[in-house]
């Protein structure tokens, strides 16, 4: 999660991700932030997030983009 918190503030600088849980629906996450943390995420985790989990319930908050995560590297 550490590494995720630090790919996040990388992008998307002065936001409080650890407490935050409406980073699409208070807008501080727009579509280029989301196509860079995906290209971050896959080359970090070795993950393939296809476009079906680029949903606002999976980049709303830190938490969440790590159950993602967590959930990607499983399959």
């Amino acid at each position: 999660m550490e590494k995720l918190l630090e790919i996040l503030e990388d992008v998307v600088p002065d936001v409080d991700f650890e407490g935050c849980e409406t980073l699409i629906d208070d807008g501080l996450l727009d579509s280029f932030a989301i196509l860079t943390i995906v290209g971050e995420l896959e080359d970090e985790f070795g993950v393939s997030v296809t476009p079906a989990e680029i949903v606002p319930e999976n980049f709303n908050s830190a938490k969440a983009l790590w159950s993602m995560v967590l959930r990607l590297k499983e399959e």
